[in-house]
């Protein structure tokens, strides 16, 4: 078929960071219809009870449609951070800060609920409430 031409997601070009006991892989391949996109691979290196070792990998795919959306958000964050980090004020507790995250999380899936809690009266649609936890009875 299409011998000769390698694998369709061929490697375009490859950088690994070095970040203390972690690696970072940044990928940029190619799919089948030539678009491009990046995998980010996060690499640890982890020990089992024997004394073996292990990586431990974490894999992010980035299509190219998000490209300028991720490298915005990114941007900011680290911006958010460098700013954080002037202010002596921001030293907050390691709990007060997951807690922060949690309540923003669950406003977030609240918010979500409503607005399809509302279009789904909006379509006329009727849906009992279901409790997963009575299916293993």
């Amino acid at each position: 078929m299409n011998e000769g031409k390698g694998n369709f997601r061929d490697e375009i070009y490859s950088k690994s960071v070095r970040a203390g006991k972690r690696t970072y892989f940044f990928d940029v391949k190619s799919t089948r219809g030539g678009d491009l996109y990046l995998t980010i691979t996060e690499s640890k290196k982890r020990f089992q009870d024997d004394g073996k070792f292990y990586f431990e990998k974490h894999k992010l795919f980035l299509y190219k449609e998000d490209f300028e959306k991720f490298s915005d958000g990114l941007s900011e964050v680290i911006d958010k951070i460098e700013e954080l980090k002037e202010n002596p004020s921001y030293q907050q507790e390691p709990q007060a800060i997951e807690s922060n995250a949690e309540e923003s999380n669950e406003q977030q899936i609240d918010e979500e609920n409503i607005t399809s809690d509302n279009s789904d009266e909006a379509d006329g649609n009727d849906f009992k409430e279901v409790d997963f936890d009575d299916l293993g009875k």
